[in-house]
């Protein structure tokens, strides 16, 4: 069974840093495609960033060059390094990936981004 569990959110100013961390279990690591998206109140979800099975990375335009995703294999997790964080930015911060044709989500991590 396919388990994400996102974790390091909380309540930080304007201009500070957070790190999320998604711990996977129940798949192949390695070969896993994760993506971390956000859903502020009353708006849609939306993607953050990507990282596929070979490290390549991709960012939504609004995070490019504040945000960091990697990969660590040997830990089976994925990490969010968030700088220079704008109120904006608050919402709860999901991971997902697709594992054998389904899609996985993990529980969401708050993150607050006071002015």
């Amino acid at each position: 069974q396919v388990q994400l569990v996102e974790s390091g959110g909380g309540l930080v100013q304007a201009g500070g840093s957070l790190r999320l961390s998604c711990a996977a279990s129940g798949l192949v690591f390695r070969l896993a495609d994760i993506t971390w998206y956000r859903q502020a109140p009353g708006k849609e979800r939306e993607l953050v960033a990507s990282v596929i099975s070979g490290g390549n990375s991709n960012y939504a335009d609004s995070v490019k060059g504040r945000f960091t995703v990697s990969r660590d294999n040997a830990k089976n997790t994925v990490s969010l390094q968030m700088n220079s964080l704008k109120p904006e930015d608050t919402g709860v911060y999901y991971c997902k990936t697709r594992w054998n044709g389904n899609e996985h989500w993990g529980q969401g991590t708050q993150v607050t981004v006071s002015s």
